[in-house]
């Protein structure tokens, strides 16, 4: 196991820059997610520490070794990948042993551990089946084991349930943690799934335009996120951002409506953010907000509501739908405490001004 860290790590084809100025430091025995939308540069630093990409500037250690220019062999890490690249005439047991036999552990010694590793992973009983006898989940759960039996200091994983069914990969995605917290293997996983980065992660970096925009446990991130495009990537249905001016009590979005606020705050024109599950419909026949959908999902239901021309989401508890439907008027409050400040020019956060008490939404 070791510690990973990458100082000022930058990746550029030509003068086009994917990676600028990263710097993170991956705790040893940690399983950090890097989060993003497509191109943000996270794949390409995955690739970087793993030797499959050069570097143009900066340096990655791994424990109190520079492996900036070493070849992936020579780092001592170990890839999982999206498509699992399993050797389809090999048995599940000669799978997992290959990385052995490849360094010449005798045969023997090699099949054993195989063995061993099948065994923790549940796979003992499909130790002589080929690839294309297991399920995708299965031929994951190989791949991980492939990426163990070498023992390595850092686990790299590529999108590595990208391709599964929404079932499977959920039950994937809980036995890869256990298994990252049994052997606990600093861990580096790639993802533009931020409901995988926020049940699978100690820490989070979620990564805009190749840089890290917020690092921090998932709480942190959900809680307190550092601008606009953090608050709106992180958490689903995403957060509810409005820009209008906020002076004293009172926020007035652009068509009118107020938000009074039960603490002072004057900023002047500010984006303020409520997450869906945080804003609350009441069925109020004198309400000025309309609901526009109802989508219902088991024990809640999504409810899209009208404000004025501005469209607003709800997450409501199916048991607290009554008179909320379609068409039906609705007034609007927000959870005390719930309330998120960002300056409008710049998206940052307003750090201190975050409402504390309950709000309500009204002409």
């Amino acid at each position: 196991m070791a510690t990973v860290r990458f100082e000022r790590l930058t990746k550029s084809y030509g003068s086009i820059p994917v990676v600028t100025d990263l710097d993170l430091e991956l705790p040893d025995g940690s399983f950090t997610v890097l989060v993003g939308p497509s191109g943000c540069g996270k794949s390409t630093s995955l690739r970087m520490l793993a030797g499959l990409e050069s570097v143009t500037s900066g340096t990655i250690r791994i424990g109190d070794r520079d492996v900036t220019n070493l070849q992936p062999r020579d780092r001592d890490i170990a890839m999982v990948f999206q498509n699992y690249a399993l050797y389809p005439h090999l048995t599940v047991r000669e799978n997992i042993a290959f990385p052995l036999r490849a360094v010449k552990t005798p045969r023997a010694e090699a099949l054993a551990k195989a063995d061993a590793v099948a065994e923790s992973l549940g796979l003992a009983t499909m130790s002589g089946r080929k690839p294309k006898d297991l399920s995708g989940g299965q031929q994951q759960r190989v791949a991980i084991g492939r990426a163990i039996i070498r023992e390595p200091k850092v686990f790299l994983f590529d999108e590595p349930l990208s391709n599964l069914d929404a079932k499977l990969r959920v039950e994937t995605r809980t036995e890869l943690l256990q298994i990252q917290r049994r052997l606990g293997i600093t861990s580096l996983y790639v993802t533009h799934d931020q409901e995988e980065a926020m049940t699978l992660s100690d820490r989070m970096v979620v990564m805009r335009d190749g840089r890290a925009a917020q690092v921090g446990t998932p709480l942190e991130v959900y809680d307190a996120p550092v601008d606009t495009f953090v608050a709106s990537f992180v958490g689903s249905p995403k957060m509810n951002l409005v820009d209008g001016e906020l002076t004293g009590e009172d926020f007035t979005l652009p068509n009118g409506f107020v938000l009074s606020l039960s603490q002072r705050i004057s900023r002047g024109h500010v984006t303020l953010g409520v997450r869906p599950d945080d804003l609350v419909p009441t069925a109020d026949d004198e309400g000025r907000a309309t609901v526009k959908l109802v989508e219902l999902l088991g024990p809640r239901a999504i409810v899209t509501v009208d404000v004025g021309g501005t469209e607003l989401t709800c997450v409501v508890e199916t048991a607290r739908m009554s008179g909320i439907t379609e068409g039906a008027r609705v007034s609007l409050s927000a959870r005390p405490g719930a309330v998120h400040v960002f300056d409008a020019e710049t998206g940052r956060r307003v750090v201190g001004d975050q409402i504390e008490k309950g709000n309500e939404l009204h002409p």
